[in-house]
């Protein structure tokens, strides 16, 4: 998915929908989006929601977790399962169930009110920066002469770079971009330990400490998907991809 027009300082043209039951939020997110020279669309509830995504293709969605109508896991579910789009989440509570569970259907990354438009405007461009990554590596990787677009083998688990697919034990994980992009740079270095703080300015191109736990919960998604004897915790400084010892000892996680 490619973002549609140059803009005058040469990136390119946004389209986003937030989706926001509380209208001074809504409001305040599309002028803080506005001013950045985005295309901004706004909806209230779910199914409003669902249709402006329809109608719009955006390249992005802003999504409240509370919503009338349906919730934000269900227009989650129904968007992704139309045409995949980056979902950043917000949330209420500071409840790592409830992150894990929007990761779980689609979601990209997520925000817990209350929220500096900063940040948000932050997140938002570093997923932008992730799906032109993964859109150039789409395009361009089989044409890559260095090799580094070829599938990296680690035990049992197979990570299909160039068309951005991964297998463990035989089996197809399916992940999302920032789930994959995760993995990939710890696959990159097997056995050493990155600290969060690393990984969060490497795969989300955010500096920003605050965010270290949007880190522990990919994590865990990772974990889920593809065994919890895959990615080790080095308690008090981050996480290291292990290569697995015997591929039938892998947990469901």
């Amino acid at each position: 998915m490619q973002p549609r027009d140059q803009t005058d300082s040469g990136s390119t043209q946004v389209s986003v929908v937030v989706i926001e039951d509380e209208p001074t939020i809504t409001r305040a997110i599309a002028d803080r989006l506005r001013a950045e020279g985005w295309d901004v669309h706004t909806a209230l509830d779910g199914p409003s929601g669902v249709r402006q995504v329809t109608e719009h293709h955006p390249d992005l969605v802003v999504l409240d977790v509370m919503l009338p109508g349906f919730d934000g896991l269900e227009v989650c579910r129904r968007i992704q399962a139309e045409r995949p789009v980056p979902v950043l989440m917000l949330t209420a509570r500071d409840d790592e169930t409830d992150m894990l569970v929007g990761l779980g259907v689609g979601a990209d990354d997520y925000m817990t009110k209350p929220f500096s438009m900063r940040e948000l405007v932050a997140r938002l461009k570093a997923l932008l920066r992730r799906v032109r990554r993964s859109a150039h590596s789409e395009t361009h990787g089989s044409s890559d002469p260095t090799g580094a677009q070829m599938a990296l083998e680690i035990g049992d688990l197979v990570i299909d770079r160039a068309g951005r697919r991964v297998m463990r034990a035989g089996q197809p994980a399916h992940l999302t971009p920032t789930e994959f992009d995760l993995l990939l740079c710890l696959a990159s270095a097997p056995g050493t330990v990155l600290t969060r703080e690393q990984l969060l300015a490497d795969v989300w191109d955010w500096v920003d400490a605050t965010g270290t736990r949007t880190v522990d919960s990919h994590i865990k998604a990772l974990r889920r998907k593809l065994g919890a004897d895959l990615v080790r915790t080095v308690h008090g400084v981050g996480y290291a991809l292990d290569v697995p010892s015997d591929p039938t000892s892998a947990a469901e996680g």
